[in-house]
């Protein structure tokens, strides 16, 4: 469930510095992975994938860090670093 949740935030954000650029699409997203936020970079992508699908983010490259430091501001979440966009 909090995966979903982190999820759900992170595409509303990236949907919303999109519509603000006036992109067309998303073509790469830059994210730090918390380290508490229970992901890897690979098991983001699976998710991202899944919930990029319909959005502008669709298809979009990834870039995901995973911090190590639990004490960091944000260790329990994924921080967007940067989208890259068409417009």
């Amino acid at each position: 469930m909090h995966e979903r949740v982190l999820m759900d935030d992170l595409m509303r954000e990236i949907d919303s510095r999109a519509r603000a650029e006036g992109a067309t699409r998303v073509t790469r997203i830059t994210v730090k992975l918390g380290a508490l936020s229970h992901f890897t970079p690979g098991h983001f992508l699976e998710h991202f994938e899944d919930a990029s699908r319909g959005t502008l983010a669709e298809g979009a490259e990834v870039e995901a860090e995973l911090r190590t430091d639990p004490t960091e501001e944000g260790a329990q979440g994924v921080i967007l670093e940067s989208i890259d966009v068409e417009v």
